[in-house]
């Protein structure tokens, strides 16, 4: 009830007729405030008239006066700038840790936006605001999407800068393990994750011109030439590939120079997986793509066009892959390459987001800008969320639209958060 409240002051769902203090003064709210979703007061910034009186300041929302003191804001000076308390039921006097008494202002929710949302929430069907989705005006939908695109990109930027700050400050090293979690697909992305982290890039590129000596690090540090991580019906076969054995003998040499230990290969999983995204054949992309210095940062940056980006990010297997999904088992030859569906994935979840967050952090308003257009002249994503949306008539022209239909479904759906969402807001109105 209490962020109902808040919602109902944030949109200025006031009573009807003059508004007064529980002191019987006039009240006028002039500027409901800036809401504050971190400790403190819930608005900053108000400003409100007071029997004549402008009064400047912030204002605190309780269900019941007596919650004031129960929640330790009379010993807490961060209260103490509080103009106006507003709540349900005044049950209790308001007063700072300085002494100071704070006017009160007694609120209901009005009933049909309780009764709207109660019904948000008690919906079984997915998602509860199903019904008024069509009929949403256009301008409303896409100036919601546009926002709901920055806020999954700013919280792409706060992964990445994470991994900038475990890479000691390189974004080249960042862009890596980066690109390796989306190598993943979602199941392997954590294990993608930890093995880029384990690969000493600086000792890499000293073998970057040899792609067996870049393969053999890739997969050991991986924990995938060990003998035990051959799935036993093809370890007596894979004992016996000279492919195998060189890549193992390759390795033990690095990491004897470099002082490397592998990963523990148990972290990758396998079960109902699609043998092109074994992990095998994923890091040989990647060792591929590595050695061809096309995924540098420095040249994903020079990129104007989402086809730029994927024509430098395409890779395919090495050699020995072309005949093997995993060693000791043969298949029929295949260059294997990165379908168009996985590099436009790779392009949406790691070359756009790096861009927009190196755009950021070098304060390019113009890198992030471009970073933004690419977004939107990839093809839309494929998945159960977008198909969701357009059972529903929220259709995804590109892909900047199916990733905010991703952040609205994960951030706000999904957390029941529909007082911060726009669809919710224009549930919620009174109707």
């Amino acid at each position: 009830m209490e962020a109902l409240l808040q919602y109902a002051w944030k949109h200025r769902m006031l009573p009807l007729g003059t508004l007064t203090t529980t002191d019987g003064l006039a009240v006028e709210v002039i500027d409901t405030g800036l809401q504050n979703t971190d400790a403190g007061p819930d608005f900053f910034n108000a400003k409100v008239k007071i029997d004549g009186t402008v009064w400047v300041g912030n204002v605190e929302i309780h269900e019941k006066s007596s919650y004031w003191k129960a929640h330790g804001h009379d010993r807490d000076a961060a209260y103490d700038n509080v103009v106006l308390h507003v709540a349900t039921v005044v049950d209790a006097d308001v007063v700072t840790s300085e002494g100071r008494r704070v006017a009160q202002v007694r609120m209901d929710v009005p009933p049909e936006v309780a009764r709207n949302y109660e019904a948000l929430l008690s919906e079984d069907r997915y998602p509860p605001c199903y019904a008024i989705i069509p009929s949403l005006d256009r301008l409303t939908v896409h100036s919601w999407m546009s926002r709901l695109l920055a806020e999954r990109l700013e919280r792409k930027t706060a992964d990445i800068v994470r991994r900038v700050e475990a890479c000691g400050g390189s974004w080249e090293s960042a862009l890596f393990v980066t690109m390796a979690r989306n190598y993943g697909f979602g199941v392997n992305g954590d294990a993608f994750e930890r093995w880029a982290m384990n690969i000493p890039l600086q000792s890499a590129a000293h073998h970057r011109d040899d792609e067996f000596q870049i393969e053999a690090l890739f997969l050991g540090q991986a924990g995938l030439l060990d003998a035990g991580a051959v799935p036993e019906r093809y370890r007596d076969e894979a004992l016996k590939d000279d492919y195998f054995v060189r890549l193992g003998k390759e390795y033990a040499y690095l990491a004897h120079k470099f002082s490397l230990k592998p990963m523990d290969a148990g972290a990758w999983r396998f079960l109902r997986m699609r043998p092109q995204n074994f992990p095998h054949i994923r890091i040989s992309q990647l060792a591929r793509l590595y050695c061809s210095r096309r995924a540098d940062l420095s040249r994903l940056v020079e990129c104007a066009t989402a086809g730029q980006m994927k024509e430098l990010l395409a890779t395919s297997v090495t050699p020995y892959w072309e005949t093997h999904y995993t060693f000791g088992s043969t298949a029929c030859r295949s260059a294997k390459r990165l379908s168009a569906a996985s590099l436009n994935l790779i392009v949406i979840n790691t070359a756009v987001p790096v861009i927009f967050a190196y755009g950021r952090h070098r304060r390019d308003e113009a890198l992030c800008g471009r970073a933004l257009d690419i977004m939107t002249q990839l093809k839309t994503e494929n998945n159960h969320i977008v198909r969701l949306w357009q059972q529903c008539g929220l259709t995804a022209d590109n892909a900047g639209d199916s990733q905010a239909l991703i952040q609205l479904k994960t951030v706000y759906c999904d957390r029941k958060d529909c007082l911060r969402c726009r669809i919710g807001y224009e549930y919620l109105k009174i109707r």
